[in-house]
């Protein structure tokens, strides 16, 4: 079978299954098993496809079809311009995301301490090592799975600045940070059933219960964070759209000064942030 059939057929599949982006999911597919780029495929469709590739390009389909999520598939995400690894025990970083890093980017010094919770992939706290000079970093995870991929990923970076700690958010950290950020857990337990197949069934929803209200972490983080945190450092948080008012006032109620939030591209509410007092 040849590129371009092989690909009309990977896309009616996904077509008929539902798949939202179908075309595009299609062709990324096709790029990473045959390792092509876009380009490539687009100018050489009649290139045959050797029978491997095609079984498991078909195999692929087939998942993705089932929601599993693309880059669970692919094994790779990108995120702030750099590739981390990815599979079923992170969450698959996301460009809203990046404009938490990209918030933390703004107040970022050379030389700096940062506290990473929740840290997942370490996508965040790598991002941050990586486009800045002399900083270091601990990113910590109730998952030992989790904690295994993050350091994946800081050795495919040479990022040796960065430690990996297991704990509940700061069961084992010790010293103070300039910096702490977290894309904690917040998502309502009540909320979880009804998002999108490829979050409810595939994501770990040990990163995605925020309990009741959503709130549980943010309260934590932002109470027990005082003592981590030295005179002036800050804290960032991820929100979710309808959290802002919520988090700014659990931020001010605890003392930190100059709260302020931040939005994504879309428009939406996504990063509150505020300064430790003294």
């Amino acid at each position: 079978m040849t590129v371009g059939e092989l690909y009309a057929r990977g896309k009616q599949s996904l077509l008929a299954a539902g798949t939202e982006e179908a075309a595009l999911d299609a062709g990324l597919l096709l790029d990473f098993v045959c390792q092509i780029g876009r380009s490539q495929r687009l100018a050489h469709p009649e290139r045959d496809v050797p029978g491997a590739q095609e079984e498991k390009y078909l195999e692929l389909i087939g998942k993705r079809g089932t929601h599993i999520p693309l880059a669970y598939l692919t094994g790779v995400q990108g995120f702030m311009g750099l590739d981390f690894v990815v599979n079923e025990n992170v969450l698959i970083p996301r460009q809203d995301t990046e404009t938490l890093v990209e918030e933390v980017m703004k107040q970022l010094h050379d030389g700096f301490r940062i506290l990473d919770l929740c840290t997942g992939s370490g996508c965040i706290l790598l991002s941050l090592l990586h486009y800045s000079n002399g900083c270091t970093g601990v990113g910590a995870d109730i998952s030992e799975a989790a904690l295994a991929v993050a350091r994946e990923n800081a050795g495919r970076l040479g990022e040796t600045s960065a430690v990996f700690v297991r704990g509940d958010l700061f069961e084992n950290i010790t010293g103070q940070f300039e910096i702490i950020v977290s894309n904690p857990p917040y998502i309502r337990t009540g909320t979880i059933e009804t998002l999108m197949d490829e979050v409810r069934l595939y994501e770990p929803r040990l990163a995605l219960d925020g309990h009741e209200d959503g709130l549980y972490f943010y309260r934590r983080i932002i109470s027990e964070g005082k003592r981590h945190l030295c005179g002036g450092g800050m804290l960032f948080l991820e929100i979710g759209y309808d959290q802002r008012e919520d988090v700014m006032r659990l931020m001010e109620e605890a003392g930190y000064r100059d709260v302020a939030a931040a939005r994504d591209l879309a428009g939406l509410d996504r990063v509150v942030y505020g300064c430790s007092y003294g």
